[in-house]
């Protein structure tokens, strides 16, 4: 479907063209909750909350950008949101985790695995999303973008609302910033 075909369909019929955006952009949502949060059940809960988000604003897209934009665009803000409400959560207290097989309280680490890693070692996986997140903000996410969701570098500027040779210029010294994070990891790890 294209965009003015989906623009046409939501005007029409909202289920409809619900239906269309939940079976074409749902894995896409999904990794980026997934990416964004490092936490399962986050970004499933996450998932949901943005799909009622585009659901509830289907009425106000009018293809003033691309439809994957737009959604991103809604998935970053919900995401930034949940981190937001997580983080004022963790400040009135301790979150303690039940564990079914124990007599008494104890907490637990969720292990993180995100789906497009192609990563065997989660240590290694793990070094990777440390270094990213060591970034510049604006690096860290037009790395994101582009490497880990597959955004192209038009795309990138559109959701990040910078040109493209901006978005060239963040991924390049992004990459250079890596290659000095991880070979500073990998002499140590040998030492």
């Amino acid at each position: 479907m294209t965009e003015q075909e989906f623009i046409d369909c939501a005007k029409r019929d909202k289920d409809t063209a619900f239906s269309y955006l939940t079976t074409a952009y749902a894995q896409k949502i999904y990794g980026s909750c997934i990416q964004l949060l490092r936490n399962e059940e986050d970004a499933e809960d996450l998932v949901q909350e943005v799909f009622v988000s585009i659901y509830l604003s289907l009425d106000s897209f009018g293809g003033n950008s691309k439809l994957s934009t737009w959604i991103y665009a809604i998935t970053h803000n919900k995401a930034k949101e949940f981190l937001r409400n997580k983080t004022r959560l963790k400040r009135q207290g301790t979150l303690t985790i039940l564990d079914e097989h124990s007599e008494g309280l104890s907490s637990h680490t969720i292990n993180f695995n995100h789906p497009g890693v192609q990563l065997e070692d989660k240590e290694r996986a793990a070094v990777l999303f440390d270094a990213i997140d060591s970034l510049a903000e604006n690096q860290s996410r037009a790395y994101r973008l582009a490497k880990i969701e597959g955004y192209s570098y038009t795309e990138i500027s559109e959701i990040m609302e910078l040109s493209v040779s901006s978005i060239e210029s963040l991924l390049f010294r992004a990459n250079k910033r890596l290659r000095e994070i991880l070979a500073d990891f990998y002499q140590k790890s040998k030492s």
